[in-house]
């Protein structure tokens, strides 16, 4: 098969490989459409740890069944699907919870790293076990289902906050997730969504896409709010996150771009904050599929570019580009161009 391949730290290239065999109770998946991660692109330089060459990447996918292994049932050749990111055992505690993001085996498709090594989604086919594999709802395209994964990091963040019917939020981080975070608001009833960036362009986007405000960082003050989303994940952005929320009020940090950074500690006890972590996805991937086909969430605004598997090298690029949000690899000899 055909395979994007980091092949060196920072390297990639498009490469030939033996196609997987899907083992007792796995499937193998003929990718139609696999998204370009921000952590692929932070992590393919070596400083993470977890893209440890020779790796083929990618977790964001979508395509149909193409084999199926022993034991497998209710999945044939040809079912459109998707699948979870995280391969989690079904069996620790965490599992048995339904904290499945939390599982003590837990792994990532496209990651390498000292633990566990297990190739992704940029190639002609992939192989993942049938218990994290999803059924795509028969109107929505390869494309969008490749958002399922983000667009489930989002509504996860968003369960992490509560109860936010009502409520006033603010969004640090007008990047992908975080213009998925301000429809996952919408869609749960919050009452004001007000967006925070640097950057004019994401603001416009995150306008259409349902905040009621949009605030260049550092031109206006930010009001006070019930409830604060820092999708970044950098000292400056978490400080701001917390000095915006009123007495008794909730911080989600749902970025972690920098491993650490400075808390207002007084600020987070004096004014008794919650301050809540979220990781990935618990089980929300049919929601987060339900509300891509519904329209509840929209993803096709946030394409920016649309590449073939043979041109992969040329995703890269473009999704590094300033305003890149989402660059997708595709099934095809020919890419679909821009969007």
């Amino acid at each position: 098969m055909k395979a994007l391949q980091l092949v060196a730290p920072s390297t990639l290239a498009v490469v030939d490989l033996p196609a997987p065999m899907p083992g007792p109770g796995e499937v193998r998946l003929r990718v139609k459409a696999c998204g370009i991660c921000g952590s692929d692109l932070h992590g393919m330089d070596g400083s993470s740890g977890r893209r440890i060459p020779p790796l083929v990447m990618g977790h964001e996918a979508s395509g149909t069944v193409d084999v199926v292994g022993e034991g497998v049932t209710g999945w044939r050749p040809g079912d459109r699907v998707t699948f979870d990111s995280t391969v989690w055992c079904g069996e620790c505690g965490y599992c048995r919870e339904g904290r499945v993001n939390l599982c003590d085996a837990r792994q990532v498709v496209g990651v390498a790293c000292a633990e566990f090594r297990r190739d992704g989604a940029f190639a002609e086919f992939v192989t993942v076990p049938q218990r994290i594999v999803h059924r795509l709802p028969d109107a929505l395209s390869y494309e969008e289902a490749a958002f399922a994964e983000p667009v489930g990091v989002a509504l996860h963040a968003v369960k992490r906050a509560g109860d936010v019917a009502g409520s006033t939020a603010l969004v640090v981080g007008a990047g992908l997730i975080g213009l998925l975070v301000i429809q996952a608001l919408r869609r749960a009833g919050a009452a004001r969504i007000i967006a925070v960036d640097l950057d004019e362009g994401r603001l416009t986007l995150a306008r259409e896409l349902g905040a009621d405000e949009a605030i260049l960082s550092g031109s206006a003050p930010v009001p006070e709010v019930d409830l604060a989303m820092e999708v970044v994940g950098a000292a400056p952005t978490v400080d701001l996150a917390i000095r915006s929320v009123r007495k008794g009020g909730r911080v989600v940090l749902v970025g972690n771009l920098s491993p650490v950074v400075p808390l207002p500690l007084q600020i987070v006890v004096t004014r008794e904050l919650d301050v809540v972590g979220t990781c990935a996805i618990a089980g929300e991937y049919p929601e987060a599929l339900d509300a891509i086909a519904s329209g509840d969430i929209r993803v096709k605004p946030l394409i920016s570019a649309s590449v073939s598997l043979e041109d992969g090298v040329t995703a890269f690029e473009k999704a590094k580009s300033p305003g890149a949000l989402k660059v997708l690899v595709i099934d095809g000899g020919a890419a679909a161009g821009e969007l």
